[in-house]
């Protein structure tokens, strides 16, 4: 919305290429994935084993449980990205000052 209030044509341009991006991302992943499989080898591969599942299972719950409560992770890092701004905000003036001179 900003570059609209802008630029119009810088816009248009952008959302059609986003646009575009998504068309064909979705084009090749229905080629990749729905296609039919031209090599020998690949037709041999089995679903996942037991073990798989078991290596992948905690990575999904993980992935599920800091989409739905990313908490878990901002409560720790927040006090760190805090004092970092606060670094930031103080050196400002120093190097605006240096910059001057």
């Amino acid at each position: 919305m900003g570059i609209f209030q802008v630029n119009t044509w810088v816009a248009a341009v952008a959302a059609t290429g986003v646009i575009l991006s998504a068309a064909y991302a979705l084009w090749l992943y229905r080629r990749v994935a729905m296609g039919a499989l031209v090599k020998e080898a690949l037709k041999t591969i089995q679903d996942m084993s037991r073990r798989e599942r078991a290596i992948f299972a905690p990575l999904i719950v993980m992935t599920l449980l800091l989409g739905v409560y990313p908490a878990l992770v901002t409560d720790i890092i927040g006090p760190s990205v805090a004092q970092l701004v606060t670094d930031y905000h103080a050196a400002l003036p120093v190097v605006a000052e240096a910059a001057t001179h």
